[in-house]
């Protein structure tokens, strides 16, 4: 059975027993508490937690999930990856774990026709119940049934619900491992195919368990790729359908073939796994970066090269490995080609990036070296070549070693764990995690938050909550910094790139000075600020108040971002969508999907359509309505926004409509003008536009005038005439640059005639030049024993200067004496050290640096009798 039968099967056989089939949600969770999603779960979470009513009691998916917690055993077995594909069914408070466990065996034995006599089951060592269903219920032998500890206990590690899970196995046969099931026997003899989650138990801290839930809940997990190779027959999961094709197009790519060693097996279940990851990743928006998801997928870009690299493979390779990824995928996941030049442009980019950092090595150490004060490079330095450019530290010590220095591997290892460390907290959720339990409570006491922002600027309501250090409190005293929480609300929490509103909060004891305002949790507000007067307590009635004229700027900036998107579409074409906003009073931030930068002529363009729309003063309309409405009318989605079935619509004019849940002026005219400030990359394939709106682009263009006209004042020229006048200007400087280089070269010529003529001695036939020059720095160096061989035209010259406490050697032989076998980088090698650093080692022209400038004159001594010796020797 093929992944894509499997995925609809699974599928059929719950929707027919009236699951609501949820397609895959991004990667990119909707969690504060996780990084991208890791599990089939992750979407339902808040409906496990409480946090939404769920609109269905019953659910089936097939989701996308990315884990890498364990990047460094990928490769190395045949059943991890860092993407996979989770099938699922949900219960809600509905069926438990007789159903479960029912449909899990029926579904396994006669629509996936496994034979039940090579399945095994296990259960939670306390959990009598399910051992009983397997047993009694569904009749399967009692010695299959095995009791489990932790492995079979299923929790998120903070306080909330819990429960004991059963997991089925299936057994790949005795030459895979010795016997005795899933519990004592071979770990790769028996498989994990799926995994039924019990949540019945309620937990106050990871691990203490304190009672049961009032509603009872159903989590599966059923790996598609594990399921799939057993479907297929074959004892891997880089073997099924779905991976090996990008198998083997990473062997086409590095020129060796699956299954010759496991060396290079190894890489190739790399390359074909993060591809396929990668694919993902940038399909659902994440783009590389040095922090948060982005870093996970330069990590992961970059693994994947250095492994090609290895091989010496010729040209990128990324971009064949994920055009085989995509095609696999695509027939369940068409937004992968829909992204696919997109996600090729990206990875050929980081890659060629990436190359260029690795074949560049030398270059990159070369200055580190060079100012060292001993011969030990410290760990922070290697670290920081690995965790800014990708540096691998084994190419570094390889380069470090020939320079004669030696790298602090124990301080690299150090930094390496302190990141470890940091990363697994950030992945774990952190302090965030401990905030959205305070968060739940909240939601769990009072409900979500009442938005009435879009009808009105002022209200009332009730404090339901109060948080201040990490904790709620009772009563916030003047001068505290609180969060409040109220049951109804005008404030805009931040979201779509809108920031939040800012207001006050009055009760009849006291104010609070709103200075921010956000989503706590989804669909509870969260204001944050200060008690300037007074004191608030939980349970006053409140009036609400957001800062209306900041609001009105706000809304301008909103907007004119739909019309400006409009502009970059009809401009550049319909890929220039949307890839993050920020829209604050009076200023806009916009990133788009683009190939290159914009020239001056299609940004005037771009300004110029937007402002014409805005002119045209079109009517701004907002209409609530079904998500397959919207899609009907042609609004697009704004990036970052999360959509239920139920959404806003934004039309500006006729022109453009947009889903988008932030505020909005009445009319295109209120924008005011819109004028463009800057046009940048901030990414591969993302651009990004800077924009102020209203007064602010107002009082942009006044001052703009008037610097104009200053700088008139200054030239002496009207303002027409400034453009003719600089260039003039400009000629002149580079006029006078001209002659200063001319006489600078006359002096360098000069010096060297000086410094040949009273400084050189004939050894043999060739020269040989070894001089103190003080005061310059390298390049001045470097230029005058260019211009001593000149003069020399046969011979050894090597010149030496101290400047601002630190040393530099530069040193050059002629070419017919570079084919006797005299080296200039052996030459400066024999004075590098008593600099205290390192130099490079090419023939012809060498240099050398350290922090030891009072030692130019020995470093020289030993030069000098170096190169006599080696010249006598001709």
């Amino acid at each position: 059975m093929e992944a894509d039968q499997l995925r609809r099967t699974f599928a059929q056989f719950f929707t027919e027993r009236e699951h609501t089939f949820r397609p895959s949600a991004s990667v990119i969770p909707n969690d504060p508490t996780l990084l991208l999603t890791n599990a089939g779960m992750v979407p339902f979470k808040p409906y496990f937690l409480g946090e939404k009513a769920p609109p269905y009691q019953r659910a089936v998916s097939v989701q996308k999930c990315v884990r890498t917690v364990d990047i460094d055993i990928i490769g190395t077995t045949h059943r991890h990856l860092s993407f996979f594909e989770m099938l699922g069914n949900f219960s809600f408070g509905d069926y438990f774990k007789k159903e479960a466990i029912a449909w899990a065996y029926e579904l396994v034995t006669e629509k996936l026709a496994l034979d039940p006599d090579r399945l095994w089951y296990t259960v939670h060592e306390t959990d009598d119940e399910a051992r009983e269903i397997w047993i009694d219920g569904v009749g399967v032998p009692a010695e299959r049934v095995q009791r489990g500890g932790k492995d079979n206990f299923w929790q998120m590690g903070v306080p909330g619900p819990c429960g004991p899970c059963s997991e089925l196995f299936w057994d790949k046969g005795a030459e895979y491992g010795p016997p005795g099931g899933p519990i004592g026997g071979g770990e790769e003899r028996y498989v994990e195919i799926w995994n039924l989650v019990f949540m019945q138990n309620i937990q106050d801290e990871p691990y203490h368990v304190i009672g049961d839930l009032p509603a009872k809940n159903i989590d599966t997990g059923m790996g598609l790729e594990r399921t799939a190779a057993v479907l297929q027959g074959v004892n891997s999961a880089f073997a099924v359908d779905t991976i090996r094709p990008v198998i083997a197009a990473a062997e086409a790519a590095i020129k060796v073939a699956y299954g010759a060693n496991e060396t290079t097996d190894v890489s190739l279940r790399i390359l074909a796994d993060h591809a396929r990851t990668i694919s993902v990743m940038i399909g659902d928006g994440v783009v590389p970066s040095n922090e948060g998801r982005g870093y996970v997928l330069r990590r992961l870009l970059r693994r994947a090269v250095r492994h090609a690299w290895q091989f010496e493979s010729e040209g990128v390779v990324t971009p064949g490995l994920v055009k085989a990824a995509i095609t696999t995928l695509r027939p369940a996941y068409p937004e992968l080609a829909e992204k696919h030049d997109l996600i090729l442009s990206v990875v050929e980019r980081e890659e060629r990036r990436f190359r260029r950092t690795l074949e560049s090595g030398h270059q990159l150490l070369d200055s580190e070296i060079a100012e060292l004060a001993g011969d030990r490079l410290p760990g922070q330095v290697a670290f920081r070549l690995h965790d800014t450019f990708g540096f691998p530290i084994e190419l570094t010590r390889e380069i470090a070693s020939e320079r004669g220095v030696e790298v602090d591997e124990a301080g690299y290892n150090e930094e390496m764990a302190a990141q470890r460390a940091r990363a697994r907290k950030a992945w774990r959720g952190g302090d965030q995690s401990a905030a959205a339990n305070l968060y739940r409570g909240v939601m769990e006491e009072g409900g979500p938050t009442e938005f009435i922002g879009y009808e009105v600027e002022a209200g009332t309501g009730q404090v339901l909550a109060i948080l201040a250090e990490g904790q709620e409190i009772e009563r916030a005293e003047p001068g505290q910094e609180v969060e409040v929480f109220i049951d109804r609300t005008p404030f805009y929490a931040e979201s779509g790139g809108q920031v939040g509103d800012t207001g006050t909060i009055s009760t009849p004891t006291g104010t609070v000075a709103v200075l921010d305002t956000r989503h706590a949790l989804p669909g509870l507000h969260g204001h944050r600020g200060k008690v300037t007067s007074g004191f608030v307590t939980i349970g006053q009635e409140a009036d609400l108040a957001i800062d209306s004229p900041r609001r009105e700027r706000i809304r301008k900036s909103h907007t004119g971002t739909h019309v400006l998107h409009w502009a970059l579409r009809e401009v550049l074409g319909s890929h220039a969508h949307q890839a993050g906003s920020l829209v604050e009073e009076g200023r806009l931030r916009f990133d788009f999907s683009h190939h290159s930068g914009l020239a001056g002529p299609e940004l005037a363009e771009v300004e110029r359509l937007a402002n014409r729309r805005l002119i045209e003063n079109g009517e701004v309309n907002t209409t609530v309505t079904s998500m397959k409405e919207a899609q009907r009318m042609g609004a697009l989605a704004f990036f970052g926004d999360k959509y239920g079935d139920t959404v806003r619509v934004v039309r500006v004019g006729q022109f453009s409509v947009e889903l988008c849940g932030g505020t909005h002026t009445h009319a295109a005219g209120e924008v005011g003008p819109l004028l463009l400030l800057s046009e940048s990359s901030i990414g591969s394939n993302i651009r990004r536009v800077e924009a102020l709106t209203g007064d602010a682009a107002y009082q942009h263009v006044v001052e703009v005038r008037a610097r104009l006209d200053q700088a008139g004042q200054i030239l002496r020229s009207s303002t027409a005439d400034l453009p003719d006048r600089i260039r003039g200007l400009l000629n002149r400087v580079s006029e006078l640059e001209d002659q200063l280089e001319a006489y600078r070269h006359r002096d360098r010529k000069q010096m060297a005639e000086t410094l040949v003529d009273e400084n050189a001695r004939r050894i043999g036939e060739a020269g040989l030049l070894i001089s103190a020059v003080p005061g310059l720095n390298l390049e001045q160096l470097r230029q005058l024993a260019l211009a001593a061989r000149k003069r020399l035209e046969r011979g050894v010259v090597v010149l030496g200067s101290e400047l601002d406490g630190k040393g530099s050697l530069v040193g050059v032989v002629s070419k017919d004496l570079v084919a006797a076998g005299i080296s200039a980088g052996d030459l400066v090698a024999a004075g590098a050290r008593l600099l205290g650093g390192g130099g490079s080692k090419d023939a012809e022209m060498a240099q050398a640096g350290g922090s030891r400038g009072d030692q130019v004159t020995a470093a020289l001594e030993a030069v000098r009798a170096e190169a006599e010796r080696k010249l006598a020797s001709l």
